[in-house]
């Protein structure tokens, strides 16, 4: 179901305070709903989201969790039917070729993931680390394509434009070209759709390309990208300690602060050229 920008966007009368006086004004605001994803009809997870592209976040989130591990694990994704017969706009089903038994164990794998991040960092990474593979090292980027990053993110991002309120995930070649970018109120969402868009398009793993996100990178991200085989990351913020301890560990390029013709690397300066 298409999805355009007057449903990612909503407006509101507010009140403008500035300089001691006040004024009516209509303000417009990035759109927060509920998704519910359900798997084979059973209610699986609950995400607030930016809508549109809820199909790449359902196929991104569970290919970057590890309960899938390939597109043809995907077999259908699909609205959910209202008493009417008329579709949900906050309800996806998501029906997968993958026996129940390996579904068990990649449930179990998730939940002992899930449970150890934030309480043990290290259990957390040696569980990731064992279930995706180090990225590509062919892939090389100079500092002039990646210093050309943060102003392709921004141009890319309208409904940020329109309402100063999304995240960005943005996928570009190593000539930094933009191949896809996907907004949405949650950073880690916005990184789903992204993913489920290489799903989508048979570009995974992501070897020869690199991921922006705007703001920080956080552990979850780092993860993410790394499950989709994306060897260099960057931020236009700061990384977490967790995040470079992963990105670390797993072989990732972790370029932070990317912005105003400066960056840091954290991890693996050796893909970057010059």
């Amino acid at each position: 179901m298409a999805i355009d920008s007057t449903d990612r966007i909503r407006r509101r009368d507010i009140v403008k305070w500035q300089r001691g006086r006040t004024s009516p004004r209509a303000e417009d605001l990035a759109v927060e709903e509920p998704l519910e994803i359900r798997l084979g009809g059973r209610r699986f997870t609950l995400t607030m989201r930016t809508p549109g592209h809820d199909e790449e976040l359902a196929a991104g989130f569970l290919f970057a969790e590890g309960f899938i591990d390939q597109a043809s694990e995907l077999g259908e994704i699909r609205r959910v039917r209202g008493r009417k017969g008329e579709p949900e706009p906050n309800a996806i089903d998501v029906i997968l070729n993958v026996p129940a038994e390996r579904m068990r164990a990649r449930l179990k794998r998730n939940f002992v993931m899930s449970s150890s991040c934030g309480v043990c960092g290290k259990t957390s990474i040696d569980s990731i680390r064992r279930r995706v593979e180090s990225p590509a090292d062919s892939a090389v980027v100079s500092p002039a394509v990646l210093l050309t990053l943060a102003a392709k993110l921004r141009e890319g991002q309208q409904i940020f434009a329109a309402t100063g309120g999304l995240h960005g995930a943005a996928i570009f070649d190593l000539d930094g070209a933009m191949l896809a970018i996907r907004e949405d109120v949650g950073r880690h969402n916005a990184v789903d759709k992204a993913i489920g868009y290489a799903l989508a398009n048979a570009m995974l793993p992501l070897s020869r390309h690199l991921m922006m996100v705007s703001g920080r990178l956080s552990f979850e991200i780092v993860q993410k990208a790394a499950a989709a085989g994306v060897p260099i990351l960057a931020a236009v913020s700061a990384p977490s300690s967790l995040a470079v301890e992963l990105a670390d560990e797993i072989g990732t390029t972790l370029v932070g602060f990317l912005r105003n013709g400066s960056f840091n690397i954290y991890t693996r300066p050796d893909r970057i050229s010059g």
